[in-house]
């Protein structure tokens, strides 16, 4: 007979089951579902589904990356020749204005020596290669090896497929040796002029001449002049010149005195030029008195003029009487043979 339940005790209050566990117990619930036949076939069911997702879920991918490569896409083969493939590695990029246009598919050494590049270039893409178009390998200091394709006329003819084409190699890396030895030598220049023999150490050390010069007795006048001596010889050819021009100054103060003073030139000067411009007025007044004298002596010149154009005409006739007297002169000294001289004559 059972006893009646403690209030103190829920727990007592529930009912047990024949196997001895409690029904409310969510513990003991899920190991109960988890026994359950049907339950284990679903959980296998989603498990398989599960991994059939992820199966496809990987083909998926696979095929995408291979799709994404280009595995599916028609390509065209472009072989590259190179002095070497030091870089180069199958999958790298062949770039066209920073596209990639073509992919590494195998390297091959040729039975030249040279490494042959095999690339392939998708189809819808090889139009961007012509017959001029120039490939580069350049390899830098920092970062990988690029393979590049440049094309100048784009209406050219189109690259043939399997067309062979060499490559333009430059490498970076290998200036380093030369930047070196560059560097190297300019270090090394830079060393022997630094040194004590060297031409800055040399210079370095007249600088410190010259700054004692300057900070010695004669400052900059010893520097110029070359000696403290000369520098001596300088200040007192300065301080004679000073003397000489204070001399001077004293001189042009007596000049200025004796030539602008009140008793100076000047005035003595001045009152001279009032006077010879008082007689040059006077001449000037006595100038006009003589130029109406020579008009009067004009006037006159004139009547002598006429008077003596009369005495011209009076002295022909006078000429012509004497000619007259004198061949009547002859005439009677011709005929007159008594006279004790032969001639007569004229008072």
């Amino acid at each position: 007979m059972s006893s009646p339940p403690d209030p103190q005790h829920p727990r007592s209050a529930v009912p047990v089951d024949q196997a001895g566990q409690d029904p409310a117990d969510p513990l003991q619930r899920v190991g109960a579902t988890a026994s359950s036949p049907k339950q284990v076939a679903n959980l296998e069911l989603k498990a398989r589904l599960l991994m059939l997702f992820m199966l496809l879920l990987v083909c998926g991918s696979v095929l995408y990356v291979l799709y994404a490569r280009g595995a599916f896409e028609t390509t065209q083969r472009l072989v590259l020749m190179a002095e070497d493939s030091e870089g180069v590695v199958v999958g790298m990029d062949l770039t066209f204005a920073g596209f990639p246009i073509g992919r590494v598919r195998r390297i091959e050494l040729a039975e030249d020596g040279k490494a042959r590049i095999l690339v392939d270039v998708g189809t819808k893409d090889a139009h961007w290669l012509r017959t001029s178009s120039v490939f580069t390998l350049v390899r830098g200091i920092v970062g990988s090896t690029n393979i590049r394709a440049y094309t100048g006329i784009l209406k050219d003819p189109a690259l043939p497929d399997g067309a062979v084409r060499t490559v333009l190699q430059g490498d970076a890396s290998a200036e380093i040796p030369k930047v070196i030895s560059a560097a190297k030598d300019l270090i090394d220049n830079l060393s022997a002029l630094t040194s004590s023999g060297g031409s800055v150490g040399t210079s370095l050390t007249n600088l410190q001449t010259l700054t004692g010069r300057l900070n010695g007795p004669g400052g900059a006048l010893t520097v110029l002049l070359g000696s403290e001596q000369e520098a001596k010889k300088l200040v007192a050819t300065l301080d004679r010149t000073n003397a000489l021009l204070s001399k001077l100054d004293g001189l042009a103060a007596k000049t200025d005195t004796q030539v602008f003073g009140e008793k100076g030139v000047m005035p003595e000067t001045r009152a001279t030029v009032v006077q010879l411009n008082t007689l040059l007025g006077e001449a000037r007044a006595s100038l006009k008195k003589v130029d109406i004298v020579l008009k009067d002596a004009q006037a006159v010149s004139s009547n002598a003029k006429d008077a003596t154009a009369d005495l011209g005409a009076l002295r022909a006739d006078v000429d012509a009487n004497l000619r007259k007297i004198e061949s009547l002169v002859n005439e009677i000294n011709r005929k007159w043979p008594f006279a004790r001289d032969a001639e007569i004559k004229l008072p």
